[in-house]
């Protein structure tokens, strides 16, 4: 029998790694909540003509990335390769622009491409996303990337650089795009690759995005979008970046910056690191804001990010192996309880589930071991006190209580059980208020 394992480009996440990815999705829903979005879960799987009219037909997402198959009814359906587009279904199907003037979402989970795996890319990927519906103000794009930079300080960090651009509106591209193409037809098209041959007249502005460097060296004189701005879109994006340079954000304008999807409009933006290879964009988005009418919705505007958490999981790590005084370890246990005998088995489940119905977190031993063996076993899981409970100490109605790193042991009695664990939960409700949030 053949031994059966992960599909290529999907992983496991045991616990030690899971970790770091609760922490992040936990700082994200405080962060980000404090700016006032509400978490919203959308389906993995949609329609595939959803993405198909969101993302664009000429993008490499949509050519050759989904993973799309019919259902049993012959229904075309598509794994969800990015968020923002089943946001905005669920926007559109549910009214929310009915209900509010304005819409702050942020979500969280796994997305699907099908791309040759490398460091920080995988087929199934999870990314955290934020998305606001109804407002034009350019003071929202500004706060939008003031909260990612917030946000990815807050996890811990801080050695990373947004790059910024305007891609323009529907009154200003037009003409921007005609004098990109016109460009893009005296370059020999031999010197091009297949994608930006073909791009050249359906998305010409791709060609800017293209990473093959014989392309960029021959569009390394292309004209810049922002030249070629309409006054309404030059005003909306100085204002942008005037209120990050008075915030004291450290930005680059990158005039190739036109992100991988058609829908983008205006400010757009990814934040990027020089620590984690070729790949490297931690983060992402920008205006869209005729995706949602587009989509046979109201005319409304928005704006929206994505991070990808594989890629902040390598920095996290990389900077735990660096300095090891940020290593993200996990809450030590509370406690270990060592039944020293089988009598003693169900009186200790039921000693185990006060202390955590007090607060307190940690297992008991169901084998029956040695109590040197469990002691051992207390000291491996680094609890921070190590229970004893077996025939003698029911008799006695009393518990063994040692202090893992002082030694110290004492006997309580198995009545004042609970309001032993209620002062223990206190002490580390201190601790943690002291030393702050750990991952």
């Amino acid at each position: 029998m053949t031994t059966l394992s992960t599909v290529k480009g999907f992983a496991d996440l045991y616990p030690d790694e899971s970790r770091i990815y609760t922490f992040m999705e936990n700082t994200a829903r405080r962060v980000f909540g404090a700016y006032g979005y509400g978490e919203l879960r959308t389906p993995i799987m949609e329609h595939t003509e959803l993405f198909q009219r969101s993302i664009g037909t000429e993008t490499d997402v949509v050519q050759k990335e989904m993973y799309t198959f019919p259902d049993r009814k012959g229904r075309s359906l598509t794994l969800r390769p990015e968020a923002t587009a089943g946001v905005m279904r669920s926007y559109i199907e549910n009214s929310c622009h009915a209900r509010e003037s304005v819409s702050k979402f942020f979500t969280c989970g796994p997305m699907f491409r099908y791309e040759r795996p490398q460091k920080g890319r995988m087929r199934q990927f999870h990314q955290l996303n934020c998305e606001c519906l109804g407002v034009h103000e350019p003071q929202l794009d500004a706060e939008v990337i003031l909260m990612l930079m917030f946000f990815l300080n807050e996890i811990g960090l801080s050695e990373l650089r947004p790059e910024i651009n305007s891609l323009g509106c529907r009154q200003c591209r037009p003409g921007y795009k005609k004098l990109l193409t016109a460009f893009l037809r005296r370059i020999d098209p031999e010197s091009l690759c297949e994608d930006c041959r073909r791009r050249m007249e359906t998305s010409p502005m791709r060609v800017l995005d293209c990473k093959v460097p014989s392309c960029r060296e021959q569009t390394r004189d292309a004209p810049a979008i922002r030249e070629h701005l309409c006054s309404g879109c030059d005003e909306h994006f100085n204002t942008v970046l005037g209120l990050l340079d008075k915030e004291g954000v450290d930005y680059t304008l990158n005039p190739r910056l036109v992100r991988g999807l058609d829908y983008y409009t205006r400010t757009t933006f990814e934040v990027v690191s020089t620590s984690i290879g070729a790949q490297g964009s931690v983060a992402g988005g920008g205006r869209y804001d005729g995706l949602v009418q587009d989509l046979g919705g109201p005319d409304v505007p928005g704006i929206g990010f994505a991070c990808g958490m594989e890629r902040l999981a390598m920095m996290l790590r990389e900077q735990m192996r660096l300095d090891p005084a940020a290593q993200a370890a996990p809450d030590r246990p509370d406690f270990y309880l060592a039944v020293l005998d089988k009598s003693a088995a169900d009186r200790a489940v039921l000693a185990a589930q006060t202390l955590r119905r007090a607060g307190l977190s940690g297992e008991m031993s169901f084998e029956g071991r040695s109590l040197k063996s469990q002691l051992r076993q207390a000291s491996r899981l680094q609890a921070e006190y190590c229970l004893m409970l077996g025939e003698a100490e029911i008799a006695a109605q009393s518990m063994v209580v040692k202090h893992m790193d002082s030694g110290e042991q004492v006997n309580i009695p198995l009545a004042s059980l609970a309001d032993w664990a209620e002062i223990r939960y206190e002490q580390k409700q201190q601790r943690h208020r002291k030393g702050g949030a750990q991952v």
